[in-house]
């Protein structure tokens, strides 16, 4: 068995409808090292939020193995979600909703309200800690939604597109909020996302996945210097990286295309 991996996704294959039914996900495989950015890109109907609720331990009939630090356990509390849909509690303010975690574990108030305390710094919402949501931005809901993800801290932090619903000018700040996060916390991060913008921005390495059945395309290496932000959006390299996942992106997504026109034909 392979040592010091993080995550390890082995021949993961997800049918719906029985064996005579869909193929959502096919053989998929990658390995992700421990304090490694992921991003799991690929053309609508991928099955990249399929990939992602086995990982979360969310679908539990799977062909193949998801081992956490070398073990089969998906759904663990070591793994944290985030999800695109609005999740922070509108009755708790940010303060209330970020110790929610930590006082469903019994915690002490003391420590309950320093850990909270200081994950509402680290994504940079000191100041509204007595705040409800609905007196707070979309973005801001979301960094709230982050904070109480790792305020039990997991060691995998899971993120099904939790920006889409932002703003192109939000996603890259609020990209910024996430890289200096990911750096004090070295917070093993997967991201499920359709940005290659945002992809490129946040990541070590890219997946790229294959129209339905979603299986591994290739996987890009994030060669930009870190510490990073959103100025790096700017440079050479950046737009060379967008543009070789957008090819292999927009091979997949005329594929799928195709094959959609063809059924409507048929």
């Amino acid at each position: 068995m392979s040592q010091g991996h993080a995550l390890q996704i082995r021949n993961v294959t997800k049918r719906f409808g029985g064996h005579a039914g869909i193929v959502a996900v096919r053989d998929m495989s990658f390995e992700v090292q421990p304090g490694e950015f992921i991003s799991i890109i690929g053309p609508s109907g991928c099955g990249k939020s399929t990939l992602f609720n086995i990982i979360g331990g969310f679908l539990k009939d799977y062909e193949g193995e998801v081992l956490l630090d070398g073990k089969n356990k998906p759904g663990d509390r070591t793994i944290g979600t985030v999800f695109q849909e609005e999740s922070t509690f509108p009755w708790r303010t940010v303060m209330q909703n970020v110790a929610f975690p930590l006082e469903a574990a019994g915690r002490p108030k003391k420590e309950r309200a320093e850990r909270a305390q200081h994950l509402i710094n680290l994504v940079g919402l000191e100041g509204f800690e007595h705040h409800y949501p609905s007196e707070l931005s979309g973005g801001m809901r979301q960094r709230t939604a982050i904070a109480r993800t790792l305020a039990f801290d997991p060691k995998i932090l899971l993120m099904d597109e939790p920006f889409a619903a932002l703003d192109e000018q939000t996603r890259l700040l609020l990209g910024d909020k996430v890289l200096q996060i990911q750096q004090e916390l070295a917070q093993t991060t997967l991201l499920i996302t359709h940005n290659i913008t945002e992809a490129v921005q946040l990541s070590d390495r890219v997946v790229v996945m294959s129209y339905r059945p979603g299986t591994l395309k290739r996987i890009i290496p994030i060669d930009l210097p870190r510490p990073r932000s959103s100025e790096i959006v700017g440079s050479q390299r950046f737009g060379q990286l967008v543009g070789m996942i957008w090819s292999d992106l927009r091979e997949e997504a005329s594929r799928g295309m195709q094959e959609t026109e063809r059924r409507r034909a048929s």
